[in-house]
Order: C-alpha cells, then sequence, then structure tokens
C-alpha cells in the first residue's frame, strides 16, 4: 500500500515560492540580454543572428516563461483548495458518522 503523506502547508508554500520564481525567471532573462550586449559587435553570421534573434525576442521570451510559471502557480493553488476543501470534507464525514455511531452498543462485558 502506497502512503502519501503531505503538510498542509506544502502546497500553498510551494505556490509562493512558484511566484517570486516567476518574476525572478523574466528578470534574469532580461540582465542576460545587457550582460551579452558588449558582445553584439564582435560576432558575425550564424552566432551573430542567433543573438540579434534572441535579443529581439527577449521580452517575449520573458513573457511566455512568466505565463508558464504563472500557469504552474495556478495549478498548484487550485490542487491547495482541492487537498484543503477534502480535508475539510473528510472531517465533516467523520464527525457526522461519529455522531450518528452507537458507541454504547460496542461496549465489551467480560
Amino acid at each position: 500500500m502506497v502512503t502519501f503523506d503531505m503538510g498542509n502547508a506544502t502546497l500553498s508554500t510551494l505556490a509562493g515560492k512558484t511566484s517570486g520564481s516567476s518574476e525572478d525567471l523574466g528578470g534574469l532573462v532580461r540582465q542576460l540580454v545587457v550582460a551579452a550586449t558588449p558582445l553584439e559587435g564582435r560576432m558575425n553570421g550564424s552566432g551573430r543572428a542567433a543573438f540579434d534573434r534572441f535579443k529581439a525576442r527577449s521580452d517575449r521570451i520573458a513573457t511566455d516563461l512568466g505565463r508558464a510559471l504563472g500557469s504552474v502557480h495556478t495549478g498548484q493553488v487550485m490542487m491547495d483548495r482541492s487537498f484543503r476543501d477534502g480535508d475539510d470534507t473528510m472531517a465533516g464525514n467523520g464527525t457526522h458518522a461519529m455522531g450518528a455511531a452507537n458507541f454504547d452498543g460496542a461496549r465489551f462485558r467480560g
């Protein structure tokens, strides 16, 4: 039997870290373009063409990466909500079942 044990704050903590990483990653792409700018005049041929394409698309790349991580974040938030709702439902069902149980009838006599 496989047991899945996760703390009740695991997904919300992970979602918070993913949200911050999304912003950081876009900034790093932009920093990469700025850091590589001094190399711009030193390249020729296909290397220069590839760099020019990357530089021209860097904002879009940063935005696309941000959107992708944003989707991951949304999924984490929704999973967290589902786990919390499931936990609340199980607790409510357990309380209801205990209220309907006849504990007096289950006494052991010896």
